[in-house]
């Protein structure tokens, strides 16, 4: 599994429920990485999508602790081991990890790489992402050139786990 995320400078992640900022090429990024893939994504990621309907052209698997939830156009789990059982047999590359904040700190161990956007700047958050240049289990294996957007800048650091790189 790849988790994917953007971030601000203190590992800030989303602000009621949204992002605190909008930058259309991580939009285009994000779509050409997960089309005709595996998302994963936990229920409150799910409603704050459009509409809160699963995204279109991806497998969408959503991990709630509700056992009454259901949502049409999506798998729904309702635990690691049950998440780990609908994904078995996929390309891990293949199978993305979106969100939010509960979920990423759950699933980051059965996560391989990590793709994050570090968003330059401090926003107004109340959600974040574990801080993977503090995690001795991950190391950066590569980073982009700075990135300009809607007066936005910054850069894509590609992560990896180094105890699961290389055992899919």
């Amino acid at each position: 599994m790849i988790s994917m995320v953007a971030v601000d400078d203190n590992w800030g992640i989303g602000l009621n429920g949204d992002l605190p900022w909008h930058i259309p090429g991580e939009q285009v990024f994000f779509r050409e990485k997960t089309i005709g893939n595996t998302i994963v994504m936990g229920r409150k990621t799910l409603e704050s999508l459009p509409g809160g309907r699963p995204l279109k052209g991806r497998r969408n698997i959503i991990l709630t602790r509700n056992p009454d939830f259901s949502c049409d156009g999506a798998k729904v789990v309702f635990n690691p081991e049950e998440l780990l059982n609908a994904i078995h047999g996929l390309d891990s590359d293949k199978v993305f990890l979106i969100g939010g904040a509960q979920v990423y700190r759950l699933l980051l161990p059965y996560c391989k790489k990590a793709y994050v956007t570090k968003v330059d700047g401090c926003f107004k958050v109340d959600s974040h992402h574990p801080n993977l240049d503090c995690d001795s289990d991950w190391r950066v294996a590569d980073i982009s050139e700075e990135i300009v957007s809607t007066g936005i800048s910054y850069k894509r650091y590609f992560y990896e786990n180094i105890f699961l790189v290389g055992n899919s």
